[in-house]
């Protein structure tokens, strides 16, 4: 029997949030573009992996469903809850400061404060919403309509082969498809297995579950409970609705004896703090299981075709990135397909800038759930892995800093065009970090007032940076794998810098800048001081004290946006 065939610019196999977002985006900025998604399944549907960053809710503004998902109702994600290794200590990590998120009303617009918090979303809803988002753009959705075959010459990919027949022909073929890969393993890219680690998930959704904390209007915390045999998660969906899961090594499972629902049971059994959380609740009945085996692909694009979310690589949930890793790749790869359609100038090099930024993203998490699962020791241990981790994507930071980098999702923003630590992030994250620490968490802005530029074994070059649905050839300066842009923030921080080192004229400049309107950007006097504080963190500025001037005062930063001074006199260091 011959069957019709389905001609197409863009197919997209997978219709979860990776497929959705690609979608809706390269139609955003090219809506005479054909796209066409295949999802083997029909929505709604349970999905796991509820939780997300702070890094999501920009990326479903920029969409254009930010209405659509903040009228659902799902609870606003502040932070988290961790106990880890020995101790059985709890400790919260925010995102904002609680009390912001106390004056917050809802349903809100993406601005203030809620470009800092993010979702804890019931993915069936969720992604939902997002699919017909990209249907109302004009995307072509076929449910129930599963890929069987992947038709090939080389590492060309000629047509799909639905399950009833029909083949698709597209100029460009995207794997979203999860962790099966479809297109993945009908191209032969082989995987990597990046960590020692082998582990299985188990989860349910319980009915009339506590929240664990309640901040504002519907605002709570994530709870991530570290036990003997690995960890669980407590996330509210709703107002009584939560999802809980633990994860632990398959060798664990085994040994146990247990079946995964027993093992389940007993892990809930065994965790009193989650164990009060759902006293008076009631589980669905069907503990469902997956293995969550960290690896990377090999390959993420060929001819003309990409890998993108999970069909890419996956790491250990432990920090909840999977969505945030998943949303930006696909961003930034509906920018580069427009590119390639538009002006095909500079294919590989895109391609490539591609595949090293999604990669790097997932290999930095692995190390992470590493030490996660292998380290028994204090919080402190921690930290000083995350600066492991950023290091070796060659970012020096504290280890505070570190782990902010990583816990509030900033791996998601170090790709070309963003600084390789989430600037945006409001000064009292530091306040909170104090507070886990038992120290104070001072700024280096406010024990420097000299500060000069560092460009040894600098190279200037031009990397892609993803705008308003065009990729901008950008000048960046270059060390190793730290990138800087010379634009916006930091192309005046650059420039003031390079002809100013007394600190009290430096903040002169950046005062005009702002009050300028920041050629556009409209920025706060806090954004840019924390874009400054980065340039020295990540060692593209250095610094000194000079007695006999003074330093600032910042810890009012957040509240009067205004810069204040504290008195001269304190002891000469070098940072």
């Amino acid at each position: 029997m011959q069957h019709a065939g389905i001609e197409t610019d863009v197919a997209i196999i997978g219709g979860g949030p990776g497929g959705s977002t690609l979608a809706s985006l390269i139609l955003k900025y090219a809506p005479h573009r054909r796209v066409l998604v295949l999802e083997k399944e029909t929505f709604p549907r349970d999905h796991v992996g509820e939780s997300q960053l702070p890094a999501v809710a920009g990326i479903i503004h920029e969409m254009g469903c930010w209405d659509q998902i903040e009228d659902a109702g799902f609870p606003l994600k502040v932070g988290a809850t961790y106990r880890w290794g020995t101790t059985e200590e709890l400790w919260d990590f925010d995102f904002i400061d609680p009390r912001e998120v106390e004056r917050i009303d809802r349903p809100g617009r993406y601005e203030g404060p809620r470009r800092f918090t993010a979702f804890q979303a019931d993915r069936a809803r969720y992604d939902d919403i997002l699919l017909r988002h990209a249907e109302a753009l004009g995307a072509a959705v076929m449910e129930e309509s599963q890929v069987v075959k992947i038709h090939r010459d080389g590492d060309r990919v000629e047509s799909l082969e639905l399950r009833d027949g029909r083949i698709v022909t597209a100029s460009y073929y995207i794997d979203a498809s999860g962790h099966i890969g479809v297109l993945r393993r009908g191209m032969g890219v082989k995987t990597r297995a990046e960590s020692s680690l082998r582990n299985i998930a188990m989860w349910d959704y319980w009915e009339n579950a506590d929240w664990a904390a309640e901040i504002g209007v519907g605002g709570t915390r994530v709870q991530v409970m570290s036990q003997s045999g690995g960890w669980m998660w407590f996330i509210p969906l709703g107002p009584t609705r939560a999802s809980i899961g633990f994860v632990c090594p398959v060798d664990h499972y085994k040994t146990s004896g247990l079946s995964a629902d027993a093992l389940y049971r007993q892990a809930i059994a065994n965790d009193a703090h989650i164990s009060s959380l759902i006293e008076h609740a009631t589980p669905r009945g069907t503990t469902k299981t997956t293995t969550d085996w960290s690896f990377t692909s090999e390959r993420l694009y060929g001819d003309n075709w990409f890998l993108v979310g999970e069909a890419a690589g996956f790491a250990d949930p432990i920090l909840a990135a999977g969505l945030t890793i998943t949303h930006a790749g696909a961003r930034e790869l509906a920018y580069i397909l427009n590119d390639l359609f538009d002006e095909p100038r500079d294919a590989e090099w895109l391609k490539a800038s591609y595949a090293d930024t999604q990669l790097r993203r997932i290999q930095q998490h692995i190390r992470f759930a590493d030490f996660w699962y292998a380290a028994k020791g204090r919080f402190e241990d921690l930290k000083e892995h995350c600066v492991r981790i950023a290091g070796a994507s060659g970012v020096r930071m504290t280890p505070e800093a570190a782990w902010r980098w990583l816990a509030q999702g900033g791996f998601a923003h170090d790709g070309p065009g963003h600084p390789t630590t989430k600037t945006d992030a409001p000064p009292s994250l530091k306040q909170v970090l104090g507070k886990l620490t038992a120290t104070k968490r001072e700024w280096a802005l406010e024990t420097l007032n000299v500060l000069t530029l560092n460009l040894d074994d600098v190279d200037r070059e031009v990397l892609p940076v993803f705008v308003e649905g065009k990729v901008v050839r950008e000048a960046h300066w270059v060390r190793g794998q730290d990138r800087l842009i010379l634009t916006g923030h930091y192309g005046m921080l650059s420039e003031v810098l390079a002809e100013e080192s007394d600190l009290s004229k430096i903040v002169e400049r950046i005062k005009r800048y702002c009050a300028d309107g920041g050629g556009g950007r409209k920025p706060s006097l806090r954004q840019v001081m924390e874009s400054l504080e980065a340039m020295i963190n990540e060692r593209w500025v250095v610094g000194s004290r000079d007695t006999n001037k003074p330093c600032l005062a910042l810890g009012r930063l957040e509240y009067d946006d205004q810069v204040h001074w504290n008195e001269a006199g304190a002891s000469t260091h070098t940072v």
